[in-house]
């Protein structure tokens, strides 16, 4: 075995440590996780609410990155530009129902300067104060801090890698928003990070005070998207990125984003979970 094989072995082997009661039980003390684990309902994109609530209880998680997929959150009503404020009281409804808190929606897109006010809008309907956000461009920052202030909600600008020519990395982002409202800031997707060739851990502690939301996934490949496996099986320095978030005193949710196998995630999701907290169990921290 090699380094990384016995890392992933002890980090199952500590989940493991759960059991009988669960692999994955509940923390005792839930507010005192230095680490919170989340997940993005974009993981779930090809099934319904119901199904995504079923499947966040049975791993035992209780935050959630909606977006609007199927009826996760949805924005507008149909193909129009009217926010369905009926259809998100539904979605927040299901949701404090089953005791799952929605700490962000997105990605929300910014590519029509008309709908950047019913942005925010809908983010203040789903009751959140982090929106992940994609595609703005550089020019349209200004007008979007201005609705940032207006509603008092973080901007989190998602990088997407080297396909991405506005916001590859989140070094782009910060670069561009570093002068702004301290509002304005990023979502680390750390595999798209990790395939521009940036150092996932450099980045999270130079963005710092600016992070608002963790995607977390894992490559087997650091150059290749298709190379996506199940958090653990890969090379992304998973505790080292553990690690470095409480450092900076980090205070939101690292979600899980498994962007493989849409029709049926639960394995990858499942793998993916025990691995997180059996690295969290092997550090000696609550999750």
């Amino acid at each position: 075995m090699n380094r990384r094989q016995i890392l992933r072995t002890a980090a199952l082997a500590s989940a493991a440590t759960l059991l009988p009661h669960s692999v994955f039980a509940a923390p005792s003390q839930p507010a005192a996780a230095p680490i919170r684990l989340g997940m993005t309902s974009y993981t779930f994109r090809k099934l319904k609410r119901a199904d995504l609530i079923a499947a966040l209880k049975s791993v035992h998680l209780s935050t959630v990155n909606c977006k609007d997929a199927l009826d996760h959150m949805p924005q507008f009503v149909g193909k129009t530009s009217d926010i369905d404020y009926e259809g998100i009281k539904a979605a927040v409804a299901d949701y404090i129902a089953a005791d799952i808190k929605v700490t962000a929606v997105g990605t929300v897109y910014f590519r029509k300067p008309e709908e950047f006010r019913k942005n925010f809008e809908y983010a203040k309907a789903a009751g959140v104060k982090v929106m992940v956000a994609g595609d703005p461009t550089p020019a349209d920052l200004p007008a979007i801090e201005k609705l940032v202030k207006e509603f008092d909600i973080r901007f989190a600008l998602h990088n997407h890698g080297p396909e991405d020519k506005l916001w590859p990395s989140p070094l782009t982002v910060l670069e561009a928003v570093k002068n702004m409202d301290p509002r304005m800031g990023c979502c680390i997707d750390v595999g798209h990070t990790m395939r521009t060739g940036t150092n996932v851990v450099d980045a999270i502690k130079k963005v710092g005070p600016r992070l608002f939301d963790v995607h977390m996934k894992d490559l087997a490949k650091a150059d290749s998207k298709e190379s996506q496996v199940a958090v653990g099986a890969g090379i992304m320095p998973v505790r080292e990125i553990f690690q470095t978030l409480i450092n900076i005193k980090y205070p939101g949710s690292v979600d899980l984003e498994y962007e493989i196998f849409p029709d049926n995630p639960m394995p990858g999701v499942i793998e993916s979970i025990s691995y997180m907290r059996g690295v969290l169990n092997g550090m000696g921290l609550p999750h």
